[in-house]
């Protein structure tokens, strides 16, 4: 069972080494608890300590009369990495202040980094262990398709870094956004790097982890939802199914393809995925028909998979770059070819309507 308790102007004593309570402290800090932090030694000085939390020193373990008026105010007790005597008589003490008490994991003595597969951007998709990661992070890296609106929910002991890649402008360049993971690390923090989709597809995920291996920072991933995936399915289009087709192809449209690429894909039998293929679209479709591909093969493109501005253009192959030009699609957007965008199914969108869709000009689903 799990409890979502409002601790607003409620006093919460939180007991535990500085380093190791620094997130929980923080996460009642930010919920607006009035917090007093029990610290083992001497209290920080002021550039180590927020000026909204109370800080003193650990009383006497022997002394039940000063643990006592220091609990006696407050309305719950946090222990944070405290040893089996420390809880129980702790938990004696509280017992009989009748203070709830409850207790944490203390935060990781070493720092590391964490790659965080953010899915294709709604809060929803985010797996169990991603929304884990985020919660114990102290500092967190995320670009603009990882689902940040509720970054302050999810990490709320963390800062909150955005690093701004978009299609063709990086303010931050990658070679900083991985100087920053390992020096964040180093300096004894939980980093998180929070990407759009799965970081190991087409998230430059495997750069940022080989970058951390070199410098002797410990990594892991958090796979994600690819949007390769999960958006063609958020309109009902199959990437496989049975009799339509039996495999899928996913590549990367933010560079033009060779001729011999776009030769091997018109020959495969399924279906086709475009990610960031916007900008190059026309010079894929255009080598793709030259190399083979029906004119008539259906085609979708998914704008904004998940989001409320979501929306999805119908057309044949050979006009799909036309209509996307005419109805000013833009990124982030999934390109679906072959014979599955037959089997679209939400948004309103019946067989009927297809076939027109696909008999006429490009149209947006209804």
């Amino acid at each position: 069972m799990q409890l979502e308790l409002d601790v607003r102007d409620r006093r919460v004593v939180i007991v535990g080494a500085q380093s190791a309570a620094r997130r929980v402290t923080r996460r009642y800090e930010v919920a607006g608890a009035r917090v007093t932090a029990v610290v083992d030694g001497p209290v920080p000085p002021a550039a180590g300590r927020s000026p909204r939390v109370r800080y003193v020193v650990r009383p006497q373990d022997d002394d039940p009369s000063d643990w006592m008026n220091l609990l006696g105010p407050s309305w719950l007790v946090v222990l944070v990495g405290t040893d089996g005597t420390d809880t129980e008589r702790l938990r004696t003490l509280c017992a009989r202040l009748r203070i709830t008490l409850t207790s944490e994991a203390a935060a990781a003595e070493h720092g590391e980094v964490t790659l965080v597969g953010g899915g294709p951007g709604a809060t929803g998709l985010l797996t169990l262990q991603a929304c884990e990661a985020l919660r114990e992070a102290d500092v967190v890296f995320y670009d603009r398709l990882a689902p940040s609106e509720e970054l302050e929910r999810l990490a709320p002991a963390a800062e909150l870094v955005d690093v701004g890649k978009r299609p063709h402008h990086h303010p931050v360049p990658q070679d900083e956004i991985e100087r920053q993971l390992i020096a964040r690390a180093r300096a004894g923090e939980s980093v998180v790097r929070l990407k759009g989709g799965d970081p190991f597809v087409f998230g430059r995920g495997g750069e940022e982890v080989l970058a951390c291996a070199a410098a002797g920072v410990p990594v892991r991933v958090v796979p994600g939802v690819s949007s390769a995936l999960a958006v063609p399915a958020a309109v009902g289009i199959p990437l496989t199914h049975r009799t339509v087709s039996r495999a899928f192809t996913v590549i990367s449209g933010h560079d033009p393809l060779s001729a011999d690429e776009l030769a091997t894909l018109a020959r495969l039998e399924g279906t086709l995925v475009i990610l960031m293929g916007i900008s190059n679209l026309p010079q894929i479709t255009a080598g793709l028909l030259r190399s083979g591909l029906a004119p008539q093969t259906p085609a979708a493109v998914i704008e904004r998979g998940f989001s409320s501005t979501q929306r999805t253009t119908v057309a044949t192959a050979d006009r799909l770059a036309a209509e996307v030009r005419r109805l000013d699609v833009r990124s982030p957007a999934v390109v679906v070819i072959g014979e599955v965008v037959r089997l679209l199914g939400t948004g309103g969108a019946t067989a009927e309507w297809l076939d027109q869709a696909l008999a006429g000009s490009g149209k947006l689903v209804p």
